[in-house]
């Protein structure tokens, strides 16, 4: 019969007050729905709009914060590339917009110009492989370890020895994102190195960023040192630029508009500049060689340190490019910085008209006076507005803008699931984690069905006199956290010689006290007349504990199961602290120590992953769940 009766329920009040109660439940509702929309929202996030709280991410419907995280992962989360790369005052990421205009002609000249030229592999640097600040484990560096797992069959120790790596464990591989501007990374040539350059080569073009010398020195050198205000540099150089667009790189001292600015290029090659892009001009052989013999003194020498088989100083031929590594490159860093003899005290270096550089830019700017002729005929044809070869800059960011643009979906799909994928990806390379949480869980389910079950069933047929006092007992055991056993169930443990078993695991918590005490209740609800009428019938106990009582009682024992099953799955520190081998830790403790490395959108992916398993086992035994709520009641 209900509470209230259907003339009651139209009295204004009663509806005033119904109305209220249903949006008092619908406040409390979103009270817990809004928290958990948030934390699957930050499950997609990076570094660029983890703070922004709202409830669907604004990259998966805004083409504007998509290129944002688009960028973000490009650059490998490395501003300082983006502004050099695209020639942008950008503080932050999230301070990026698209390209108002892009120019679908001069990026075909810009594709045709890297399908023809044979760049070397450090001319680019590879994106999506380092999230330093996100800290998750981006596109290319997922598919980086699953080349090397495809290659060396998942065989961790043989990588290790034909790579000269000492990574200990396939999560640990990783490597940092590459950077040649500056001269602080040089060129390491080691069996890694190689690997990854074989890597490289067939990613597609659009996940590089070529590197961009005229971005590094006005962006990194010029704006640094005489700050953002040209007139600034202006004052220092002796020229008349109206803003830094109007700067740009000279690829020799020839091309400096004033001594001041001549200066200033010379510095950048000499000391800032990574090698690579240096190169010295056959008119300074002879200094070289100078050079070499007074630092080494003998031919002799120099053959042992080179490896090398020349009879006099006069047939050493003048490096050009520097070598990768080894003397050869020591020294010919020396000979550019300039070198001073400390007997003499004389000087050796290439005079500065010798120098020049080398790069993409450069090399581009030569495609173009070559394809084209003339400016105005480039100008005409791609519609641009540069008035010399020499100011024609690199279109990258168009280039990638329009390639974000030809796939929005795809690249919507990876920036949502890529937490998740690096929280399963290291779970499934500790593969141990599974199969141990599988069989945790389903010993301390088992257990719990058992032992619980045949104390209160032992406790409801036989009516001892000391029921009560056990069951009182057992519920005071309820009055203590379980962290306050903790110490003395791994000291026994320890002396029993169980630790790093599944024994310790599931033995200390299958029994509990509040599960015999709810069985006990169920299982007093239940008819006698079903059991006498069994004894006569000639059924012995276990047939009565097994066919009627453990029958009838399959909701309680969903809810004993789902409780168990939830004890176990969620069990973290206990499993830690008898389980200290990392052969035996469950998904729990692996989480924890991917969440300590991982950024904060990685540890909401990772909590969610987890919930999954729950939600599962809830959602199929839901119905028997809800039995075990309404019959008691009923009852």
């Amino acid at each position: 019969m209900p509470i209230l009766s259907q003339i009651g329920r139209k009295h204004p009040r009663t509806r005033a007050l119904i109305a209220l109660i249903y949006l008092a439940l619908i406040v409390g509702g979103m009270t817990m729905v809004y928290p958990f929309a948030l934390m699957i929202s930050g499950s997609m996030k990076s570094a660029s709009d983890v703070t922004e709280l709202d409830m669907v991410p604004r990259f998966l419907h805004d083409d504007a914060a998509l290129y944002r995280r688009y960028a973000e992962a490009l650059f490998n989360e490395r501003v300082d590339a983006f502004r050099m790369a695209y020639d942008s005052d950008a503080p932050t990421f999230r301070h990026v917009e698209p390209p108002p205009d892009p120019n679908p002609a001069y990026v075909r000249v810009w594709e045709s110009f890297l399908e023809e030229t044979d760049l070397p592999p450090h001319a680019s640097v590879l994106g999506f492989m380092e999230a330093p600040s996100s800290r998750t484990v981006l596109m290319n560096l997922r598919r980086f370890k699953r080349e090397l797992m495809r290659t060396y069959d998942r065989d961790l120790d043989r990588m290790n020895a034909e790579l000269g790596t000492s990574f200990v464990s396939w999560n640990a591989v990783f490597l940092l994102a590459e950077s040649y501007h500056t001269r602080l990374r040089g060129m390491a040539d080691t069996p890694f190195q190689r690997a990854f350059y074989r890597f490289k080569a067939w990613q597609p073009l659009t996940h590089g960023v070529y590197v961009s010398l005229d971005g590094f020195y006005r962006n990194l050198l010029l704006k640094t040192r005489f700050t953002r205000d040209i007139a600034v540099y202006n004052a220092a150089h002796g020229t008349e630029y109206a803003s830094y667009d109007e700067v740009r790189l000279p690829r020799h001292a020839g091309q400096a508009r004033t001594r001041q600015e001549r200066d200033t290029w010379e510095e950048y090659v000499r000391h800032l500049v990574n090698l690579q892009w240096v190169r010295i001009d056959a008119e300074a052989a002879s200094v070289y060689r100078a050079f070499l013999e007074a630092k080494h003194g003998s031919i002799d020498v120099l053959n042992r340190n080179y490896r090398t088989a020349y009879d006099a100083f006069d047939e050493i031929p003048l490096i050009e490019a520097p070598p990768l590594e080894g003397m050869a490159l020591s020294d010919w860093d020396a000979f550019l910085k300039g070198w001073e003899n400390p007997d003499t005290g004389e000087t050796f270096m290439p005079a500065v008209e010798h120098l020049r550089l080398q790069s993409p830019d450069f090399l581009f700017h030569d495609y173009l006076a070559a394809r084209f002729g003339s400016v105005e005929r480039m100008n005409r044809e791609l519609g641009t507005t540069v008035d010399s070869f020499d100011n024609a800059r690199m279109p990258q960011q168009d280039w990638h803008y329009l390639h974000l643009l030809e796939d929005t979906g795809s690249w919507r799909r990876e920036f949502a699931a890529y937490n998740f994928l690096a929280v399963i990806d290291y779970l499934v390379l500790h593969g141990r984690g599974f199969v141990n949480t599988t069989i945790y869980c389903t010993l301390a389910v088992l257990l719990a069905l058992l032992v619980n079950p045949l104390a209160a069933y032992a406790m409801s047929r036989y009516k001892m006199p000391s029921s009560y006092k056990l069951l009182l007992f057992m519920l005071l055991t309820m009055a203590f956290p379980p962290i306050v056993t903790q110490i003395p169930v791994f000291l026994m443990l320890r002396d029993f010689g169980m630790l790093n078993t599944f024994a310790a695991l599931v033995l200390p918590g299958m029994a509990h006290g509040y599960s015999i005490f709810l069985l006990k209740g169920f299982f007093d609800s239940l008819p006698r007349e079903l059991y006498e009428s069994a004894a006569m019938d000639g059924a012995n106990e276990f047939v009565m504990f097994w066919n009627i009582t453990m029958s009838l009682s399959k909701p309680i024992l969903a809810v004993i199961a789902l409780s168990a099953f939830t004890t176990a799955y969620t069990n973290f520190m206990f499993a830690l602290l008898i389980c200290q081998d990392e052969r035996m830790w469950t998904l729990m403790v692996w989480l924890y120590q991917l969440q300590q490395r991982s950024g904060q959108a990685v540890m909401y992916a990772s909590l969610l992953v987890a919930a999954i398993p729950t939600f599962i086992i809830f959602f199929l035994c839901q119905n028997i769940i809800l039995r075990g709520i309404v019959v008691p009641v009923e009852k």
